[in-house]
């Protein structure tokens, strides 16, 4: 059994990070970190985990002394935070699968950009792997570290990249995307009060969202982009609307679909002409590690809108991260993620 150790265990990603490893049959989970919960049950905060686990809390401090116990150690630490401990990290682990915003983007001055501080640890970032394995699968296979992306991206790169890669979109990509309250973290502050945020559709981001610069490096292409938080508690939904090439219609941007996610276990092609969910819709997605794209083309202004969703902290984080795990050790990509979903739900 592979030994896993979740740093930052007591947060929703962490949480889910947790579900999801305790009931992987080739891993065991031998630690996990909190400061502000160290020595209590992880079924306090997580109270899903009851009768599931007796594991307690460590003390991030202690993790150093405990690193006999494990072999691969997942992040759901801070972003900004996460780099400036990278390499104490990568030293007590033989792998790394970080799920902080710290290691995703290439460049560090678009990391800045985006981020509003320097990145104190850029000679790291080749070094890692993208954890998308629809697109990076041969990479991650060959790598001990591992940044997985963030919820929206993960959305927009996989309803977006294929039509890129086959050609048939120009111009810049507006991208909508609306998410749920857990998006913002356990710690979100009085904006995410049910009080403030029941009923709401509350622009956060208008502008520049920093999930924005990484479909742009995923895709190639110029990507505006708003984020908007709606009511529910999990789920991420992205509507891209684009400019098809000449000659792009409809059997084309199907087919591209088609060939780019034929054998992939967990993206599924949602374009139908009527039904009730007949493009993707993130409701039905929740707890699964699944994401749905489609897309519905308008013949006269050669515009299309193409659509992502997933539960941003299935698909859109942990869920991703195991998977990553699968890839790099070879095992069944489906492996600890067969959750379908709910419906009704």
């Amino acid at each position: 059994m592979l030994r896993v150790a979740v740093v930052g265990a007591s947060g929703y990603i962490g949480g889910e990070l947790l579900r999801l490893l305790l009931g992987h049959p080739r891993v065991t989970v031998t630690v996990a970190t909190s400061g502000r919960h160290a020595g209590k049950r992880v079924d306090g905060p997580h109270p899903n985990l009851r009768g599931t686990t007796d594991l307690t809390f460590l003390d991030p401090g202690r993790l150093a002394a405990a690193k006999d116990q494990y072999d691969v150690l997942f992040l759901a630490t801070p972003h900004k935070e996460t780099m400036g401990r990278m390499p104490e990290y990568l030293s007590l682990a033989d792998q790394v699968i970080d799920l902080s915003g710290d290691f995703r983007l290439r460049d560090p001055q678009v990391y800045e950009r985006h981020y509003g501080v320097p990145h104190t640890a850029p000679e790291l970032i080749p070094g890692f792997a993208t954890g998308l394995p629809e697109w990076h699968r041969k990479e991650i296979r060959g790598s001990d570290r591992i940044s997985v992306p963030g919820c929206m991206a993960t959305a927009g790169v996989l309803a977006l990249r294929p039509l890129s890669e086959a050609g048939l979109i120009h111009g810049e990509v507006q991208v909508d995307a609306r998410t749920g309250s857990s998006g913002s973290g356990v710690s979100a502050g009085s904006a995410n009060l049910h009080a403030e945020r029941s009923g709401a559709m509350r622009i956060f981001a208008p502008n520049s969202h920093r999930h924005q610069a990484e479909i742009t490096q995923a895709t190639g292409l110029p990507v505006r982009m708003t984020a908007t938080g709606v009511e529910a508690v999990r789920g991420v939904q992205v509507l891209c609307r684009v400019s098809l090439t000449d000659g792009a219609d409809e059997r084309a941007v199907r087919r591209a679909y088609r060939e780019a996610y034929a054998d992939e276990p967990f993206v599924r092609v949602v374009a139908q002409k009527r039904g009730l969910y007949r493009l993707p819709e993130p409701k039905i997605l929740s707890g699964s590690n699944y994401c749905d794209v489609g897309f519905d083309i308008d013949e006269e202004s050669r515009t299309a809108l193409v659509v992502g969703a997933l539960d941003n902290l299935v698909k859109g984080g942990s869920g991703n991260a195991v998977q990553c795990l699968n890839v790099r050790h070879g095992w069944p990509e489906r492996l600890g993620l067969e959750f379908t979903g709910l419906h009704p739900n």
